[in-house]
């Protein structure tokens, strides 16, 4: 089953993912990203410019993800909240860069972290 154009696991994905296309408007929002973003207007950022959210040094990444078609992941923590972000851009069907995705996750305190051999 899909919602907006996506399966229902993506829309009710704990995690939050953003996706926007080539001219960085916001096309889609899972629940938990809406949720995430409900302060700034949650599912009212969709079609909004992306780069309007960010300050110089992200816009300045996000150009270089698009222009690289490359991944940028890190962690962040944020009111005692520890997140893994991961953005990265995604292509259409002709391998073209056609814009970016952005999933956050949130990390358990105490989380594992396991070497495999």
């Amino acid at each position: 089953m899909f919602v907006n154009g996506m399966p229902d696991w993506v829309t009710k994905l704990p995690g939050a993912v953003t996706v926007s296309d080539s001219e960085h408007r916001i096309v889609y929002m899972n629940d938990a990203a809406a949720a995430t973003w409900e302060a700034k207007g949650g599912r009212e950022l969709l079609g909004t410019d992306l780069m309007a959210c960010h300050n110089p040094h992200s816009r300045a990444m996000i150009q270089e993800l698009m222009s690289t078609g490359g991944t940028n992941v890190y962690t962040i923590e944020k009111n005692g909240t520890r997140k893994l972000i991961f953005q990265s851009a995604w292509r259409d069907s002709s391998g073209a860069v056609a814009g970016l995705v952005e999933l956050s996750l949130v990390l358990p305190e105490g989380m594992p972290h396991f070497v495999r051999g």
